[in-house]
């Protein structure tokens, strides 16, 4: 079998395995702990679910708590280089496997928008802002089409999954970084 067609063959059965409850269920308990153990052992040059996905780690301080949390997420870069280095843009699903709530990372980055990414090994100031109206539908129809389980998700649940556009911030504004490389 080709390696193009075996490679969509994966990718479908993920969706669809995916998409089911179960999935839900034990996805949130297993993906981000491999992801985390995987990405610390590699020094950021692996992280486990963007062998399928693209994918970050995200620093961000807690909403309530102030501390730095790290949370492996799945990403869909934007722009004409979609997943090159020099992309700027990316957006964030709170998906958050489509349980009932929304995940915490989501309120961590609407309380704090200056962040830090791990992308592609690289450690990447950003700013985060919720996608509303308009642009928020624009961009909700780019991810069903970049990974439809999402539409499953969203309905399964009836909140409206978040979707957070995560942007470079320039050198001159990304300002005084703590030792785990969230703004303080």
């Amino acid at each position: 079998m080709a390696p193009g067609i075996r490679s969509r063959a994966v990718v479908r059965s993920v969706q669809r395995v995916s998409s089911t409850r179960a999935f839900a269920r034990v996805a949130p308990h297993l993906i981000p702990a491999l992801d985390r153990a995987v990405h610390r052992l590699t020094r950021g040059k692996v992280l486990l679910s963007a062998q399928l996905l693209p994918g970050i780690v995200l620093t961000v301080r807690g909403a309530r708590s102030g501390l730095e949390r790290r949370t492996p997420l799945a990403c869909m870069p934007e722009g004409p280089e979609q997943g090159a280095a020099g992309t700027g843009s990316w957006i964030l699903v709170g998906s958050n496997f489509g349980r009932a709530d929304h995940p915490a990372w989501t309120a961590n980055l609407l309380a704090h928008p200056d962040a830090v990414i791990s992308w592609q090994g690289e450690d990447i100031p950003v700013t985060a802002r919720l996608l509303e109206g308009e642009e928020r539908d624009a961009a909700w129809k780019a991810v069903l089409a970049f990974w439809p389980p999402y539409a499953t998700y969203q309905a399964r649940i009836d909140r409206e999954i978040r979707l957070l556009r995560i942007v470079r911030r320039s050198a001159q504004r990304s300002g005084r970084q703590s030792p785990g490389g969230c703004p303080e």
